[in-house]
């Protein structure tokens, strides 16, 4: 009998921070260790700070596709038959106008192509999440679909055939990365990623859902995985691995890689 093994069986970034994902087959790695075009453009206010989900829920109120090879954006409003396209660079004014009256201040929008705008400052590698680990969270909230919870939780990439938390194999005790490949890409893991508010929204009206981050962090403790480092657990609260890619700048990432631990940095993994 084969054995399965784990692979890349999904890649989602989000180009403009907070906002809607683009999914796509393959993604190179930028100079800084995050996936190309990964939160590439993030929206600030006058005084620099971040226009996210955090912030504001009318964030979830925005759709947007984009087109990477013409350098677009096409943004709609929730419950509204009017699209309106940007050239991301060529009419940055005029996104910037768009952004400044939907929310009601003026909105920048700043552009990185080395590191993006990543949550964390210093891991800035993608995000990883198991397909099935989606699955079973769906299944903790009546009514919420597995594309709903990808949607709530916004990780880059999704691991299949592997059990519900098998990504929890991709961290051990602080101090210490879990070395792993997806292909050719080497990765380390750094920790359960911890959770804001966001995911507790509905990620299409903003609507809050009361009970979420208690009823998740419940499930979570009580399923815990016995390969889990549960040292890392201050709360339960937490959902995908964080990264870091160093050297990998130019790499290429494929769904269907096949995903390998590779070892720690000195700390055993007991799996």
């Amino acid at each position: 009998m084969t054995a399965i093994v784990p692979h890349l069986s999904r890649i989602t970034i989000f180009p403009i921070k907070s906002l809607d994902g683009l999914v796509l087959t393959e993604a190179v790695l930028a100079p800084g260790g995050a996936l190309q075009h990964d939160r590439e453009f993030c929206l600030v206010d006058a005084d620099g700070k971040v226009v996210n989900g955090k912030r504001t829920a009318r964030v979830h109120l925005l759709r947007t596709t984009f087109d990477l090879a013409a350098q677009t954006v096409v943004l709609q409003v929730q419950g509204t038959d009017r699209p309106h396209t940007f050239h991301l660079h060529q009419e940055r004014a005029g996104l910037e106008a768009w952004f400044g009256q939907y929310f009601g201040f003026p909105v920048f929008l700043w552009h990185n192509t080395i590191t993006g705008f990543p949550d964390d400052r210093y891991w800035k590698g993608p995000t990883v999440v198991g397909a099935q680990t989606l699955d079973e969270v769906a299944s903790w909230f009546p009514g919420l679909r597995v594309d709903d919870v990808r949607r709530r939780f916004r990780a880059n990439l999704e691991i299949g055939d592997a059990p519900p938390f098998w990504e929890d194999r991709l961290y051990t005790e602080e101090g210490f990365v879990v070395r792993f490949a997806v292909g050719a890409v080497m990765l380390e893991g750094m920790m359960p990623w911890p959770r804001c508010v966001v995911p507790s929204r509905d990620p299409r009206t903003g609507e809050e859902d009361l009970g979420f981050q208690r009823r998740l962090a419940q499930r979570r403790q009580a399923t815990i995985p016995p390969w889990a480092s549960l040292t890392r657990f201050d709360h339960f609260y937490r959902l995908c691995v964080g990264t870091q890619a160093r050297g990998q700048g130019g790499r290429t990432l494929r769904v269907g890689d096949e995903v390998r631990i590779l070892g720690s940095d000195g700390a055993g993994l007991g799996i």
